[in-house]
Order: structure tokens, then C-alpha cells, then sequence
């Protein structure tokens, strides 16, 4: 990990075996599914079900400052607790990252290779749920730097200096896939113009850990996607994309991207906003 940017935004499933019973440290299992987290998780680990919390019934993020602050407070986070993400599927737990260090929260971390890591490494899981004493949390208004609103979107198409990076499927990028099978709600299909396509999943390895700096670099600037250039990434409801971020910031130390958490949903709905295929 040391050839990453910044090394301290992931730990492997030994570091986070030797302090499971760290009280400055809090284990976040985020799922899309709760049946997940009730059929094992990581012992001391809580609960964080993604839709209904960190997402709105409508597919976008939900960075409303009490349901922050009630969801933390809920999970035994101050502001000064070290955060350690992991889910069952790679994408979810750099998105949660995102999320937090989005809303001011200092110390966050992904566990690398996620449960799947975790249970190959030979570590235990549990049904047990913890107590946990909760806490008065402070959350900011999200930070401008990580997100790319529509607006942003917009101007970014035909600039030499930014690319647009679109992290979902290739099916989805031609415009063969809908979010949901009929589209619903005025979804079209396509790309944003301009934009570049690299599916999110090819940073990772066949166990779900993030490749080598070196392998990492080489495989975005094959699109492009370089540190003197600013990147706006997007997917279908910002997960994907989130997680590209992630890599470009953290692992790469690219100083200028962004997540359009609106993606795919927002864009592709709106009546006047361009799409190609």
C-alpha cells in the first residue's frame, strides 16, 4: 500500500483484526441488503443499509445535516472516531467514504478486498449485533470540491482540460441497459457527450483489492485521465462513480475530481441535457 498516494485510506483485514476492540475505531457494514449484514459480519461491525439512508427513495444522495448526524450519532460516531467501511459488494464502501469525508468527517478508511477479503483471510464473522452508545455527531455541509453538480457537468463538455469519465458498464455506456428494464420516468439511454469509458471495476483485482499505483496510473492514462487534467466521474446513481473518485484521489493523488453523484438518474431525464451513443 505504500506506493499509494495516500496509504492511510485503506487497511487490510490484519489491521482491522487487531483493533476490533479499539474504541476510537468504528466498523461500518454497508450494504444495499440488511439480509447481508444478519447473515454475518464482521464482529463489532454496524449496520449502514444504503438505500433509505445514504440514498433517497429517488435514487439521489441524501446529504441532509440531521439525517447525517442521526445516522452517525445512531452508529457510536463522534467526529473524532476512525471510520472503517467495508461491504459485500467492491463498489459500496469507497462510496461511503466519499460520503463521509463529503460531510467533514476526518478519519475514514476502506478495508481493502472488503467481507470477501476479510472471510478469504480467515477471519470469523458474527450474527451478534452490538450495543452501542450513541453519540452527538457534527456534520458539515457537503464539501463543493468532491461533487460535480449539473452545472458542472455541462460546462465540462468539449473542455481539453477536463474529462468526462463514465464508469459504468460498456452496455450501459452505448446505451443497450437502462437503470431498470423497461426504462421508467423519461430515462434515455446513452453517454454524455464526450465522455470517456472505463468500467470502475477494472481497477480492482479477481479479489476485489485495488491494483498498484503503477498499474493504476497506466490504465487511466490509457483514457486520458491524468493529474495535470481535472476528471468528472459518473455512473448510473453515483456508487460507481464514487468509487472512482476514490481511486483517483486517494490511491493516484489527482488534485482535481469530482463525482456527479446525480449521474445516469439525473442526467439522462432531464429534458434538455445532450446524450450520444
Amino acid at each position: 500500500m505504500t506506493d499509494y498516494a495516500h496509504p492511510e485510506a485503506i487497511v487490510d483485514p490484519r489491521w482491522v483484526a487487531e483493533h476490533l476492540s479499539h474504541p476510537g475505531v468504528r466498523i461500518v457494514d454497508a450494504h444495499y441488503d440488511p439480509a447481508a449484514y444478519n447473515a454475518g459480519h464482521i464482529p463489532g461491525a454496524v449496520s449502514w443499509s444504503t438505500v433509505g439512508t445514504l440514498l433517497s427513495p429517488d435514487w439521489q444522495v441524501n446529504f441532509a445535516r440531521e439525517s447525517v448526524e442521526g445516522l452517525c450519532g445512531r452508529s457510536g460516531i463522534d467526529n473524532d472516531t476512525t471510520v472503517v467501511v467495508y461491504s459485500e459488494h467492491n463498489a459500496i464502501a469507497p462510496w461511503v467514504f466519499w460520503f463521509l469525508k463529503s460531510v467533514g468527517h476526518a478519519d475514514v478508511r476502506v478495508l481493502d478486498g472488503g467481507r470477501g477479503k476479510w472471510v478469504a483471510d480467515g477471519h470469523a464473522l458474527t450474527t451478534d449485533v452490538p450495543a452501542v452508545a450513541e453519540t452527538n455527531y457534527t456534520a458539515r455541509e457537503p464539501d463543493p470540491a468532491a461533487r460535480a453538480l449539473l452545472d458542472h457537468v455541462r460546462a465540462a463538455i468539449g473542455r481539453e482540460d477536463c474529462v468526462l469519465l463514465d464508469v459504468r458498464s460498456a452496455e450501459e455506456y452505448r446505451g443497450e441497459v437502462f437503470l431498470q428494464a423497461p426504462p421508467q420516468d423519461g430515462e434515455r439511454a446513452g453517454h454524455v457527450p464526450g465522455a470517456v469509458h472505463l468500467d470502475y471495476a477494472a481497477v480492482l483485482n479477481a479479489d476485489d483489492t485495488f491494483k498498484s499505483a503503477e498499474e493504476l496510473a497506466a490504465l487511466f492514462a490509457s483514457r486520458g485521465v491524468t493529474g495535470d487534467k481535472e476528471t468528472i466521474t459518473y455512473c448510473a446513481v453515483g456508487v460507481r462513480s464514487a468509487h472512482t473518485w476514490f481511486v483517483l484521489t486517494q490511491l493516484l493523488g489527482h488534485p482535481q475530481v469530482r463525482s456527479f453523484d446525480g449521474s445516469w438518474n439525473l442526467w439522462s431525464r432531464l429534458p434538455d441535457t445532450p446524450v450520444e451513443k
